[in-house]
């Protein structure tokens, strides 16, 4: 593909999305999955208090420092601060680039056990109006899982993945390609290693067959580790076997990576992290994409109170800071 002055300008926040010792916070979850969120906590669940929530996470002082961007809902994207700023705008103004997640879920994959994520129709109509209401880069989530994934299904999946970081790219929107192999279950490193393997070979194809701009994507992928059920093992093996499988899948021109946590515990996902940017002469950035493992200790400590709103955002800034201190 011949780069053109927007292509070099994504491929420009794609870099700063996923460089600078910084990385990216996701606070996208559903309206339901944040309603379940905060009822755990015993917080009344509505529009109101999800707003009240997200406005604690991206007006954390100092936030900007460890975080470079910030994946919000359609729900939240829509919304207003208090002072009355759009989520988008007030995010800038904090040196925070605005994302918005795209894809609507998942559901089962005909003829097979697996799922397969669902949003394109529609999405280059939806990307034009966040784009126009200031989103920088967009978030599509497909999901495998060790136990189901087929040839077929790896392939179904990643074909959606590239279509849509091609119109996202088609409206001046950095993609975030994220294929996920779920950490959950008992299966053993070989086996996570084997599936991310599949997952990332079929998305570089796609991605490929679809003409998508390598230099202006962020991929977010699982860190390559043993089922939540299973026996753990070291962080460094956990590093050494990811790289082994990223440095035969993913391609030098991709700019940066940006792991997501998956369910492994913020201070796993740290190591993991660390140990692997203590590898000589990687191609590409690797921070952190997390969401769980970030905000919640933040979540845990405001219980829905004003009062707490300061201990909350410390907690959150403190892990903000583990995160972004293991991408030095």
């Amino acid at each position: 593909m011949t780069v053109t002055a927007p292509a070099r300008e994504l491929s420009k926040i794609a870099r700063r999305l996923t460089g600078e010792g910084r990385g990216i916070l996701a606070a996208d979850e559903s309206i339901a999955t944040m309603s379940k969120r905060l009822e755990a906590e015993a917080i009344p669940a509505s529009a109101t208090t999800r707003r009240d929530y997200r406005q604690l996470l991206l007006t954390t002082p100092n936030l900007a420092d460890s975080v470079s961007g910030i994946i919000l809902s359609d729900e939240t994207f829509g919304q207003t601060l208090s002072d009355g700023r759009a989520f988008p705008s007030a995010a800038r103004d904090l040196g925070i680039l605005p994302g918005i997640k795209v894809d609507t879920g998942v559901v089962p994959l005909p003829g097979t056990d697996a799922l397969v994520t669902e949003g394109l129709d529609g999405l280059g109509e939806r990307l034009g109006r966040y784009a126009a209401n200031g989103a920088a880069f967009a978030k599509w989530r497909a999901v495998f899982d060790v136990e189901t994934i087929t040839t077929y299904s790896a392939r179904v999946n990643a074909q959606a993945l590239a279509r849509y970081a091609g119109v996202c790219q088609r409206h001046g929107i950095v993609p975030i390609v994220e294929p996920e192999v779920l950490a959950v279950g008992s299966h053993d490193l070989v086996a996570c290693a084997a599936t991310t393997r599949l997952a990332l070979n079929a998305v570089f194809d796609e991605l490929g067959e679809a003409d998508v701009d390598l230099s202006a994507i962020v991929l977010k992928p699982n860190f390559v580790a043993p089922g939540l059920d299973c026996q753990r093992v070291s962080a460094r093996t956990v590093a050494t076997v990811t790289y082994d499988v990223l440095r035969d899948t993913v391609p030098a021109v991709v700019p940066g990576i940006a792991f997501l946590s998956g369910g492994h515990t913020s201070a796993d996902s740290n190591d993991f992290l660390r140990e692997l940017n203590a590898i000589d002469e990687t191609p590409w950035s690797m921070t952190f994409s997390f969401g769980r493992a970030l905000v919640n200790d933040a979540l845990a400590t405001w219980s829905g109170s004003a009062a707490n709103v300061t201990r909350a955002q410390q907690a959150l800034l403190t892990n903000c800071r583990r995160a972004a201190e293991a991408t030095r």
